[in-house]
């Protein structure tokens, strides 16, 4: 009986350490069912991390690139204006200068020819035997106009000089440096919207 009781406590204290080691077993599994699942959470925060990091990288390429293409895009249609400007502004000078060189040279034209016209009227008259002074002073005194016509015809086209301005043009060609909105108004196709602004070289036709 005794023996039995022995065996029986053999028996029972084995069974007690195998369900002692089951349950650390299963402890230590359930543990580690927990840290795999804890780094599984990390890894795929992480990764959720990093996606939404290249995300918000992406998008501030995205941006910088359209604003970079922008900025081009603005830059070329700038440059673009301008240089539409700048051939209008050279269309306009030079169809003024084609202008005031036609008007200058129709002058002198017809101014010459009255100097023409002038010289032989006082041929004729010498001709017709008109000696006295004061017979042929109306016809000197016209040759005269009319040379001074001519000079004043090729005076009516003045290049800009280094240092020029509108009203030391209108004082030094006209008399009158008040004179200078004249100037202006004749050559705001060469000038432009300022008329303080004016470049050696540019042609200006003269009023009057």
């Amino acid at each position: 009986m005794k023996r039995e009781g022995l065996i029986s406590k053999l028996f029972g204290q084995g069974r007690e350490k195998r369900e002692q080691e089951e349950q650390a077993r299963k402890q230590a599994e359930e543990e580690a069912r927990r840290q795999a699942a804890e780094a599984e959470a990390r890894r795929q925060a992480a990764e959720a991390e990093a996606r939404r990091q290249a995300a918000e990288a992406e998008a501030r390429r995205q941006a910088e690139e359209a604003a970079r293409r922008q900025a081009l895009a603005e830059g070329a249609r700038l440059q673009a204006q301008a240089e539409e400007a700048r051939r209008q502004a050279i269309e306009e000078r030079a169809k003024a200068e084609v202008a005031a060189a036609a008007e200058a040279k129709a002058r002198l034209e017809a101014a010459q020819a009255e100097a023409q016209r002038k010289a032989a009227a006082e041929e004729a008259l010498r001709r017709q035997g008109v000696g006295t002074v004061a017979a042929a002073a109306p016809v000197i005194a016209a040759a005269e106009e009319a040379l001074r016509k001519t000079a004043e015809a090729q005076k009516r086209v003045y290049v800009v000089q280094p240092g020029d301005s509108l009203s030391m043009i209108a004082k030094n060609q006209l008399g009158d440096a008040k004179r200078w909105p004249e100037i202006y108004e004749l050559n705001k196709a060469i000038i432009g919207a300022n008329p303080n602004l004016i470049h050696p070289g540019q042609k200006l036709v003269l009023p009057e």
